[in-house]
Parts: C-alpha cells; sequence; structure tokens
C-alpha cells in the first residue's frame, strides 16, 4: 500500500500531550530509591512532567491518623514525595486517597496495602483535612509551585472496589474537598470524577454547576479491556471482543460530554490486567503508538498506567518480566512500550498531512527545524487478523536529504522481553545478566536506502506484524 506525504503542504501545531503525566502505584513506593532512579530516566528520556500516584492520604503515609482518640496530622512523608519530585523538575498530579483510618465509616479495603474505600464519617472533617494539606504545600513550596499541580479527588468512585459510598456521596466528597483546596487559593487546579469507563462526565459537570462547586479539569480513565458493551471475561477474549481504535472513539465522546473543560486521561493501558505479557512484548509498543497519535487534539494529558514494575497493589512480584503495568522492569529494564515512548519524545512539533489507509497500517508525519519522522505501527488486536505487510511511501517536496536512518521496535529488535526469554527466563538477574538485557533493549539506527525522483522521495519497507517503525530524514 502506498502512503503519500505532501511536506510543503500545511502543517498543524504537534503537542507532546501523552508526556504531560505518568502513572504510578502507590505514594510510598515514591520513597524508594529505586523508583526515584526509574522516574528520572523516564523524566530524562521520554519527558515525562507529571506522576500520578495512589493513597497519599493512606495510613502508611500518615498523613492524618488516631493517636488515642486525638487527630494527628503529619505531613513529613507526603513532603518527602514532593520534594523529591521538584528536585528532578518533576511534579505531582496529586491524586487524594484514599480514606484515612481516622475518618473512615467502614472497614472495606482494596489492594495489598489495605486502602480504605469508604466515605469519610464527617465530611467536615475531610475538608479540614483536605485545607490543612494544601495549604501546608502552599506554605512549604509557595503558591507559584502549587498553583501548577493538579489536585484529583479520589480513584475510580464508580468501581465499589475503590468507592463503598454512593454516585451522590462522591460528589459530596469532591464537593468538600475542591472547597477546601479553592479556599487555600483560588488559583489552585481541581478536577474530577477521576472515573474508570469514561463514567459519570455529564452528571459530575451537572451537579458541579447546578450546586456552584468549582471544577477546573475533568479526569477519567479507560483501557481497551474495559466493557465498552463487549463481552469476554479475560484480557485475550476481552480484547479480542473489541474494536479497533475504541479508546480514540471513547476519548472522542468524553471530549463532547467534557465541554469547555481541559480533558485529562489519568489511567490507561494496553489491558486493565496488572499481570498480562502483552505488556511485556512489542505488541505493546505497537498499539501504545498508534492510541496516542490517534488521542492527538482531543486529549490535554494521556497518563500511561505505569511506568515502572515497581509496584505494589496485589503483591511486590519479583519475576524480571512478568505482565506488570510499567515501561520499564523492576531492574530499570526499558521493555518495549518504553522505546515506544522514547520514539513518539523524539518526534516534532509538527503534523503533516498523510494520505493512504489500511486495516493494520498507520502511518504518521513530523517534523521540526529539518528533521522529518515518519512514525510506522502495523497493530492489531490479539485474534485479529494482521501480517506482514509491504509499505510504500512518497514524501512530496523533497528534493535532497542530508541524511536517513530508520529504528524497529518488534521481535528481534528493541525487545528485552525476547532476550530474557532466550536467556532461559530466570527468575531474577546478576548484574551482567542486566547489562545484557538492558543492550538489547536499545533502539538501533540503522541505514535505510532512498530514491529519489523529480522532488519526491520514495522509501520501501516491510513491516512486521505487532511492529513500530521511525524513520528518521534529516533535510539539507
Amino acid at each position: 500500500m502506498l502512503f503519500t506525504c505532501d511536506t510543503k503542504g500545511v502543517s498543524k501545531p504537534f503537542p507532546h500531550f501523552w508526556e504531560h503525566t505518568v502513572g504510578s502505584g502507590h505514594a510510598t513506593l515514591a520513597l524508594r530509591a529505586d523508583w526515584q532512579k526509574q522516574l528520572l530516566r523516564c523524566h530524562t528520556e521520554l519527558g515525562f512532567q507529571y506522576v500520578r500516584f495512589h493513597g497519599i492520604l493512606c495510613d502508611d503515609v500518615g498523613t492524618l491518623v488516631d493517636e488515642m482518640n486525638q487527630l494527628v496530622y503529619s505531613f513529613f512523608n507526603a513532603d518527602q514525595i514532593c520534594d523529591y519530585l521538584i528536585s528532578i523538575g518533576m511534579r505531582p498530579f496529586m491524586e487524594l486517597s484514599f480514606m484515612p483510618y481516622a475518618l473512615s465509616s467502614g472497614s472495606d479495603i482494596v489492594f495489598h496495602y489495605k486502602a480504605n474505600v469508604t466515605p469519610p464519617r464527617d465530611y467536615m472533617q475531610w475538608e479540614t483535612l483536605i485545607y490543612k494539606l494544601v495549604q501546608h504545600w502552599v506554605t512549604r513550596f509557595g503558591i507559584d509551585e502549587v498553583s501548577k499541580w493538579f489536585f484529583e479527588i479520589w480513584n475510580e468512585p464508580n468501581l465499589f472496589a475503590f468507592w463503598t459510598g454512593t454516585q451522590a456521596d462522591y460528589f459530596r466528597l469532591y464537593q468538600h474537598a475542591a472547597v477546601a483546596i479553592k479556599k487555600v487559593d483560588e488559583q489552585l487546579r481541581v478536577g474530577g470524577p477521576a472515573t474508570a469507563n469514561n463514567a459519570w462526565i455529564p452528571e459530575f459537570l451537572s451537579f458541579c454547576s447546578q450546586n456552584n462547586v468549582p471544577v477546573d479539569f475533568v479526569s477519567t480513565h479507560h483501557y481497551p479491556t474495559d466493557d465498552f458493551g463487549q463481552p469476554g471475561d479475560d484480557t485475550i477474549a476481552q480484547l479480542a471482543a473489541s474494536k479497533r481504535s475504541i479508546l480514540r472513539v471513547e476519548a472522542q465522546k468524553a471530549k463532547q460530554e467534557s465541554g469547555d473543560k481541559p480533558l485529562y486521561y489519568t489511567e490507561w493501558s494496553t489491558s486493565s490486567n496488572p499481570f498480562d505479557m502483552l505488556h511485556d512484548m512489542p505488541y505493546a509498543a505497537a498499539y501504545i503508538t498508534k492510541t496516542v497519535m490517534e488521542a492527538q487534539g482531543i486529549v490535554n494529558g494521556y497518563s500511561y498506567w505505569i511506568f515502572s514494575d515497581i509496584f505494589e497493589e496485589n503483591y511486590f512480584c519479583s519475576i524480571p518480566f512478568h505482565g506488570g503495568f510499567g515501561l520499564m522492569n523492576i531492574y530499570g529494564i526499558p521493555k518495549p512500550a518504553y522505546r515506544a515512548y522514547e520514539l513518539l519524545h523524539a518526534l516534532g512539533n509538527e503534523s503533516l498531512p498523510v494520505s493512504g489507509s489500511h486495516d493494520t497500517i498507520d502511518l504518521w508525519v513530523t517534523k521540526q527545524d529539518n528533521t522529518i519522522k515518519i512514525l510506522i505501527t502495523n497493530s492489531a488486536l490479539p485474534k485479529h487478523a494482521i501480517q506482514k505487510e509491504l509499505v510504500q511511501i512518497e514524501m512530496k517536496g523533497l528534493e535532497k536529504i542530508k541524511s536517513s536512518y530508520i529504528e524497529i521496535i518488534d521481535d528481534s529488535h528493541a525487545n528485552s522481553y525476547q532476550a530474557w526469554v532466550t536467556m532461559g527466563s530466570p527468575d531474577s538477574l546478576l548484574p551482567s545478566q542486566v547489562e545484557e538485557l538492558e543492550n538489547a533493549s536499545k533502539l538501533i539506527k540503522e541505514s535505510i536506502a532512498v530514491k529519489q525522483k523529480e522532488e519526491s522521495i520514495f522509501i520501501e519497507i516491510s513491516v512486521e506484524p505487532q511492529s513500530t517503525i521511525c524513520i528518521t530524514l534529516e533535510i539539507l
């Protein structure tokens, strides 16, 4: 199939919205040296600016505890987390969750770290907690800094696993938190409803409008394994039943429902299964690339869940590759998904017009200064038809180029997972093995032949199934 790009055509701005935020698991992980090292690398190499995590209000952080029937506020651990983020040039997308036991109305919990998911027994005490915490941060870091943060109230309250109250209870929780935050300073940004499956957006905004409750942005989550009316109990069955580009369709609907409010997806991934081997494979790289590129012009932020397999919602798994959500494994070895974000980060800030279509091949072109990037995926959901394809590309308006190279992510390129399998899938890694897998993960720049005819450059390339390719053209 032939794709054509008019390099002299009208370009569009191409902001790197996916770099706004990336997810992590549990707030206390941010106190680990290895977590910090991996996040710094992601910030430096992939461009992420904010990080979001659960549980800043949980008892293991110690933000509010009951000591001999006295409420004790302690913000030291929360401060240590924020201090580190600011020290490396990042900021929190601060999810205010879960309920401190001192305020909880019940004993329902979620996750290995026993996060309480019940409403507060006293909403005014909840409001006081949020006010004291946010006021403390403004005093400590200054309003110029904290006004750049985002405050998101709770996590997926439409799922009983994360909120035992009703929708009305959540709206009340949000109202008290939003009032507290704005009482500290009107410049501070607060939003929600932080729902799974794009839920509750119209109802949430209607509640805020009718009750004069402040809301600065809309946040929600989605995964291709979410129901969306599709059958299937396991990951592969759910993905097989899903539709191509379903996340774009859902994002477009959420954008319409959000009206003039900025829309932030604070969770999304290739699947919602925390032990899905697809996360570790080139499949994830191709799916991420396609999904991110299709979200341009729809969302303000698109936070991938998550950057590291240093993660403990169920338990801390020590197998080097176990299908965890992370872009990197516990040893800090980049997966193919990490390398997809590396290719995305290198894209230009202008998008050029492209014509051509195919059932599994997608192609985009960006430009910045004298560099043109051609990004290609051959992507399909599991059990959907896909095969190796020959792709022809015509770049109109290019007479000469200085140099050209190609970078590939597929079964035999930038694939640390496959290298681990070839190694015998060891349950733990020696330092020498970590180095070997790090090298296997790297993107390799290889030369690629181009043909010139009149004022066009022609490229022909075979694209493997579930692969991601970036061709770079340096213009004279």
